[in-house]
């Protein structure tokens, strides 16, 4: 804060002081006398009362902070803006990416722990495990996987033709956006019931 202040009326004085700034301006401005100044006579002249502090403790520090916190301007917040499609659809683009590698390494990790930790990961474990289950418990996971999976794969193809530069107006942006979503229902919902 006193460097802004110092900084200001530096800036202030500079100005209002025409022969310095004379010897930087070109002959042609000093001849026609181009040189505007803008002056603040207020900025300058003496206070008509004393700049007084008071003596604060420590422990008044909380409830002053707390008082300069009311007397601040308040941001807007996310409620007063039009939720939109591509809000969302880049979020689940964040949010897939994160589950699915977090996914994977969880399983990796597991999966080299296994021998140590006596689990049973191999492939024909799971796969038998997997079989004992009811068709629609099968689904439902096949469902959950295929889903953030087709989404970011999708979502993912439509960056790459952003990468390309078309595609890029607010409109065509919207209407990939709904093709995004429609292949990841069809998608997923083939990976999960028929493969």
């Amino acid at each position: 804060m006193l460097v802004q202040k110092f900084t200001q009326q530096s800036a202030r004085r500079l100005l209002a002081n025409p022969p310095t700034l004379s010897r930087f301006a070109p002959p042609a401005a000093i001849a026609a006398n181009r040189i505007r100044l803008q002056t603040r006579p207020a900025a300058f002249a003496p206070s008509s009362s004393p700049i007084q502090t008071t003596p604060a403790k420590p422990s008044d520090a909380y409830s002053i902070l707390a008082a300069q916190r009311l007397q601040r301007p308040i941001s807007p917040h996310l409620s007063i803006y039009k939720p939109q499609l591509t809000w969302y659809l880049s979020a689940l683009n964040r949010i897939t990416g994160c589950a699915l590698s977090g996914g994977f390494y969880i399983f990796g990790a597991a999966y080299l722990a296994s021998p140590l930790l006596g689990w049973h990961l191999e492939s024909a474990t799971m796969a038998e495990w997997f079989g004992g289950l009811g068709a629609v418990t099968k689904g439902g996971i096949k469902m959950a996987v295929a889903l953030p999976f087709a989404f970011h794969s999708w979502n993912g193809v439509r960056h790459l033709v952003w990468d390309t530069g078309r595609e890029l107006s607010n409109r065509q942006v919207v209407v990939t956006g709904y093709i995004v979503m429609g292949l990841t229902v069809v998608s997923s919902g083939y990976l999960a019931f028929f493969v």
